[in-house]
């Protein structure tokens, strides 16, 4: 009689565990993050997903069809996640296509060059299903400049557009994250030491903030998340920086990303070069794993060893970046673009450390510095060849009362004048260099 229970039992698990199997992956989130470079769609999952993809273009829309699962309330929660706001998106559709096969409809708004790809666990996501969604027609970024620059007004009239004449040597290299137009230098600036000489162009600070969509980044004892307190700090520089001049020639900042999406670490540098930037400041907020450490600090890139442990374990920690927040590593040219990347000169870290110093200096004034100089390490945001570029590490997340500083409008006030004196206080002694127009 026992010996029948336990062949009863022993048949009752298998049963459970074969219904287990044929269940397949349950949902555990869906997330929709919208934006003008691609709007983003996640599935996140406990075991992997496999789709199949077929894109129709009239009228625009990718459909998938994923197999082991069945419609749920969470899948289901995708429809109303769309923003009637998103440049990409127009809406979702889901259904039942067939037993264990979810058909996932997405209507477009304009055409598409869709990536569908699976990411493997990692940090706090499972299994992901991600559907990147490019428009076809890429915007410029350079156009987005312009763009920007409509919204705030006219401005009053000059004897030349020095953006204009940017864009439109842009438009006659054509192409793809195109090599920098040679630059000559322009002289001495106003400041100590000299009469200023203008450039007669535009200068373009590239703001980097850091992490966004996919990749929180730390999250403070309280919540805050580096991601959404970076954004608001360069939000603010770029006020200042669009407000402010050198020698007459108007300055512009332009934000690898303002809004809440994720950025891949080399496309970050692209962009940057894509505009022509003379300086790349990438912002973040620093964590630790006890809540002590605190201060802020500025890094630049080393092409050898980092000048101190701390220094690579925080780059480590930042390089870490496409992992979390998600990139297609089977996308055409990623290996390439990264490469050609790699390639910074000795003269791009001596400016980097020059641009560091100055901003570092600055920053003291207004909080506490982890470290009284500037770090090297080798991170893969500041690998522009030929653009002086520091990471800055606004402060620790991680400290209670440094998050309520970062919350803080005062303390993003107060150190966006830091960043804006530091940039300032480096083209006083360093020149921006002059563009020469092309034969």
């Amino acid at each position: 009689m026992r010996r029948r229970e336990l062949l009863q039992s022993g048949t009752l698990v298998l049963l459970l565990a074969g219904a287990q199997i044929a269940r397949g992956a349950s949902i555990v989130a869906v997330r929709v993050w919208p934006a003008p470079d691609y709007s983003r769609v996640t599935i996140e999952s406990d075991g992997e997903l496999k789709a199949r993809q077929f894109f129709v273009a009239t009228p625009p829309r990718l459909a998938v069809d994923i197999e082991g699962l069945d419609l749920n309330p969470a899948l289901r929660e995708l429809v109303a996640k769309v923003r009637p706001d998103d440049p990409n998106i127009a809406g979702i559709r889901v259904g039942q296509n067939a037993p264990g096969v979810v058909r996932l409809v997405i209507d477009l708004k304009q055409a598409i060059l869709p990536q569908v790809f699976s990411l493997p666990p990692v940090a706090a996501y499972q299994h992901r299903l991600v559907f990147d969604l490019y428009p076809a027609q890429a915007m410029d970024p350079l156009e987005a400049l312009i763009a920007e620059r409509l919204r705030e007004g006219p401005a009053a009239p000059a004897p030349a557009d020095p953006l204009g004449e940017l864009i439109a040597r842009q438009g006659e290299r054509g192409g793809a994250a195109p090599p920098p137009a040679p630059r000559t230098p322009a002289g001495p600036v106003d400041g100590p030491g000299g009469t200023a000489e203008r450039t007669e162009r535009l200068i373009i600070v590239a703001l980097d903030p850091g992490h966004g969509g996919e990749d929180p980044g730390a999250v403070g004892p309280n919540g805050t998340r580096e991601k959404d307190v970076v954004l608001q700090i360069a939000r603010r520089l770029r006020e200042r920086i669009n407000a402010t001049s050198v020698n007459g020639n108007p300055m512009r900042a332009y934000l690898t990303r303002d809004a809440d999406f994720f950025v891949p670490l080399q496309v970050r540098v692209q962009k940057a070069r894509r505009v022509q930037a003379d300086l790349f400041v990438s912002l973040h907020a620093d964590a630790f794993f006890t809540p002590n450490a605190r201060g802020a600090s500025v890094f630049a890139l080393s092409q050898g060893a980092a000048s101190s442990s701390a220094a690579r374990w925080i780059a480590n920690k930042e390089n870490q970046a496409d992992l979390i927040g998600g990139v297609n590593v089977k996308a055409r040219d990623a290996h390439v673009q990264r490469a050609l990347l790699d390639m910074s000169t000795t003269a791009q870290i001596n400016d980097s450390l020059k641009l560091g110093s100055a901003m570092l200096r600055e920053i003291g004034g207004v909080g506490r510095l982890h470290k009284p100089r500037v770090e090297q390490a080798g991170f893969a945001v500041l690998k522009a060849p030929d653009i002086p570029s520091v990471l800055v590490e606004t402060a620790f997340i991680s400290n209670p009362d440094e998050e309520a500083k970062l919350r803080s409008d005062d303390y993003q006030e107060e150190l966006a004048n830091a960043l804006m004196k530091g940039i300032q206080n480096y083209f006083a002694r360093n020149p921006p260099l002059a563009r020469n127009r092309p034969v």
